[in-house]
């Protein structure tokens, strides 16, 4: 018995790291790309944004939504049998409609800005995208990892 919970408690914490890579990994670059280049300027023309954004704190702030997502993951979906991605797309869903309420309608709610509409379309699609690509991946890095709760008891 402990041979079986010691390796699965290897293959969760490998799936948790791999969980978080699907989360950074694509996130950081569309984020970067989204805000800094394609749509710089219409961030910009909100006026609601630091001229000079701090990266690191960007960069921080996606590291514990990674840690936080890719626990919950295997407890939303155990030992899913559904494909990775339904599950991806569910989870993405799921996820996606969290970030949505405290990056985009949290964030309209209480800051001043040229254009509310501008700001909700602009964070709508880019949430849309980043949860497109995340869910599934982060089902691809837990395809095997589901939580098997006759271990657990």
């Amino acid at each position: 018995m402990t041979t079986i919970a010691s390796d699965t408690s290897y293959a969760s914490a490998r799936h948790f790291w791999l969980g978080m890579a699907a989360y950074i990994v694509p996130t950081f670059p569309v984020a970067f790309v989204w805000h800094l280049v394609l749509f710089e300027q219409r961030y910009h023309a909100l006026g609601i944004y630091r001229a000079d954004p701090i990266i690191p704190f960007g960069l921080a702030s996606m590291i514990i939504q990674a840690g936080i997502f890719s626990w919950v993951f295997p407890r939303l979906f155990p030992r899913d049998r559904n494909s990775i991605l339904k599950s991806g797309l569910l989870f993405g869903l799921a996820a996606g409609l969290l970030s949505w309420s405290f990056t985009t309608l949290a964030v309209a709610a209480k800051h001043p800005m040229s254009s509310i509409t501008d700001y909700v379309v602009l964070e709508s699609a880019f949430t849309l995208v980043q949860f497109l690509i995340v869910g599934p991946l982060m089902a691809l890095a837990h395809r095997t990892s589901g939580i098997d709760r006759t271990m657990v008891s």
